[in-house]
């Protein structure tokens, strides 16, 4: 259970950085997320600041090198207008590189903190069969943990697409990423067959996977549920048992 726990916890980064490849990460007032092709320059212009001014809010000590998926601060801390902010030429005219295979940590990342509202109801049904084994507890446990025989029938918890679906990111195995709508993701871990692809929309009841151990020391499906990037309690959406 330890081992579990560390793993899940080394890919929380790279959790964030996927979320910001699935387009469903929003950023917070006076921020932006670097996408591919992007330069400081550009991003600077855009948001009617000098490049110096972006540089320091963001203690980037090389104004060339910045990342897809990166969250910059665009306006000033504290939101005061500044007399330096006006566009000047030069600096900054790297294209941002590729992010890797959901291992770069976008910095800072408010990705994984409170909404500004309180999230909207979805209505889920339960993912597999089985006995709840782990809760959600939002520090070391972003999720639920589900046991049952290998090879039970894992469904979609509600219709959506597939964003993700693969076993790139450390520490969940086969995993299946779904993108219900603007706000919610849920996350399918540890599968030992995925039977829906990226691209591919998905009806809520619809088998996609089945459990497994892939990652991990034991069957289960670890399943999560996420509302503007952040992780919050599936069993409050999920009817009782």
């Amino acid at each position: 259970m330890l081992e579990t726990t560390r793993i899940k916890q080394l890919g929380c980064a790279a959790w964030l950085a996927l979320l910001a490849a699935c387009g469903s990460a929003p950023v917070g007032p006076g921020y932006y997320r670097v996408e591919r092709g992007d330069t400081l320059s550009k991003i600077a212009r855009s948001n009617r600041q000098s490049v110096q001014n972006v540089a320091r809010w963001n203690n980037l000590t090389n104004p060339d090198s910045i990342e897809v998926g990166q969250v910059l601060r665009v306006v000033p801390p504290g939101g005061a207008a500044s007399a330096s902010g006006v566009i000047r030429s030069g600096g900054g005219n790297t294209s941002a590189s590729s992010a890797s295979s959901a291992s770069t940590a976008p910095r800072p990342a408010p990705a994984d903190t409170a909404p500004a509202t309180a999230p909207a109801p979805i209505s889920l049904v339960w993912p597999a069969d089985g006995t709840v084994f782990r809760r959600f507890d939002g520090a070391n446990s972003k999720g639920i943990d589900i046991s049952a025989a290998a090879g039970t029938p894992i469904i979609a918890a509600a219709p959506g697409t597939v964003v993700y679906a693969g076993n790139g990111l450390r520490g969940y195995g086969n995993l299946l990423i779904l993108k219900h709508n603007a706000d919610y993701l849920t996350a399918y871990a540890h599968n030992r067959a995925l039977f829906v692809k990226e691209g591919e929309s998905v009806q809520r009841g619809q088998k996609i996977a089945e459990m497994g151990d892939t990652d991990t020391d034991r069957v289960m499906l670890h399943f999560e549920l996420r509302y503007q990037g952040r992780s919050i309690d599936p069993s409050k959406e999920l009817p009782p048992r």
